[in-house]
């Protein structure tokens, strides 16, 4: 229950920032303002495609890519196939930006990025929920090369893990 209110709070925050960017910016590329002075500025772009703007213009399936992707990290949550709590952060931070970025999606046509690193101008513009979505990847690196097969797969008798009988 923890996670999924967790998840809440993250998908809320990702609408607010983007509800206030664009109520602040008026319109794409329309000037910045510093957030952490030399790093961090904050300015309004639309992404219509992915990260540094692959699949630009397919709006649906980059929808639908988000749908089966946090199908999928839901599914292995409620069958248990992860437990572990790092594995349990992971599917939260992936299953929270996948879903602010859908939102957008579906709602806009294309996702309200604000955050730009001033140190690297070839790096793209990003949101809370790309935060999200990228901390809950490494995360979820992290836990299937560490964690999972000491804690969460399922043992055979001869113990064995996940591998398939004789």
């Amino acid at each position: 229950m923890l996670y999924v209110i967790v998840a809440a709070l993250l998908i809320v925050l990702d609408q607010w920032v983007k509800i206030w960017t664009v109520s602040n910016f008026s319109g794409p590329g329309a000037g910045t303002m510093e957030f952490l002075p030399g790093v961090v500025e904050l300015t309004r772009v639309h992404n219509y495609g992915a990260g540094w703007s692959s699949f630009s213009g397919q709006r649906w399936f980059l929808a639908a890519v988000s749908v089966i992707v946090v199908g999928l990290v839901l599914f292995a949550v409620c069958k248990r196939l992860v437990r572990h709590p790092v594995g349990l952060v992971a599917a939260t931070l992936v299953t929270a930006g996948g879903i602010g970025n859908l939102i957008d999606r579906v709602r806009l046509g294309y996702v309200v990025d604000m955050f730009h690193f001033e140190f690297w101008p070839s790096y793209p513009v990003f949101n809370v929920a790309d935060i999200c979505i990228v901390i809950g990847g490494v995360l979820a690196v992290i836990y299937y090369l560490f964690l999972y097969e000491k804690y969460d797969a399922r043992k055979r008798l001869d113990g064995d893990a996940d591998t398939p009988s004789e």
